[in-house]
Order: structure tokens, then C-alpha cells, then sequence
């Protein structure tokens, strides 16, 4: 089965968009590269990949902390993942996934 062309959008991604591509978007939200209206359904990778350079380059100015960010952009960095995560585990996310490896 072939990889779809483009991305299905943060709001449509699997485990309720708690994937590295939904956390690019996020951070481009947070950062104003985006605005959070934008899901970025439907890019091709090569979109998504000049999002990610983009949210590095942001991220690089603060020694990518978000302990290091101005108040302003850490607390929507707060509300946008704080959102986020709740939305994930209403659509049945728990984060086992990224730490199942940490206990072995």
C-alpha cells in the first residue's frame, strides 16, 4: 500500500495529531509562522519539510527551551500543547507510545 502524497492535517492525524508533524505545526503556531487555523492538510512533504526549517530556525534563537522563550511565546507554547494534549487523549492518546522504549 503506498504512502499518501500529502498530509491528512493536525486535526485528522493519527493518535489525535501527537505526531512529529503535528508537533512541527504546533510549533509553527506558536512561533506565528502559521496561523492555528491552518491544519496544513493536504501539503506534500517537501511543505512540511520547509515548515520544519522554518520552526528550527525559531527554535534555534532560544536554544530550543522553551524555558528561554519571551512570556508571550511560552504561554501559548503552554496553551496550544496543554490544548492539544487534551484533545489527543479524548480521541484516545495516552503518550505510551513516545515512552514505551524508556522502560527497557
Amino acid at each position: 500500500m503506498d504512502k499518501p502524497k500529502t498530509y491528512v492535517g493536525v486535526d485528522q492525524d493519527v493518535n489525535g495529531g501527537m505526531t512529529t508533524i503535528g508537533k512541527i505545526i504546533r510549533d509553527a503556531w506558536v512561533f506565528g509562522i502559521i496561523p492555528e487555523t491552518e491544519t496544513c492538510a493536504g501539503w506534500n512533504l517537501a511543505g512540511v519539510d520547509a515548515l520544519l526549517q522554518k520552526v528550527n530556525d525559531e527554535w534555534d534563537k532560544y536554544g530550543c527551551l522553551v524555558s528561554h522563550l519571551p512570556a508571550e511565546l511560552r504561554e501559548r507554547h503552554q496553551r496550544i500543547h496543554d490544548e492539544a494534549i487534551a484533545r489527543a487523549k479524548v480521541a484516545g492518546w495516552n503518550g505510551e507510545v513516545e515512552t514505551d522504549d524508556e522502560a527497557k
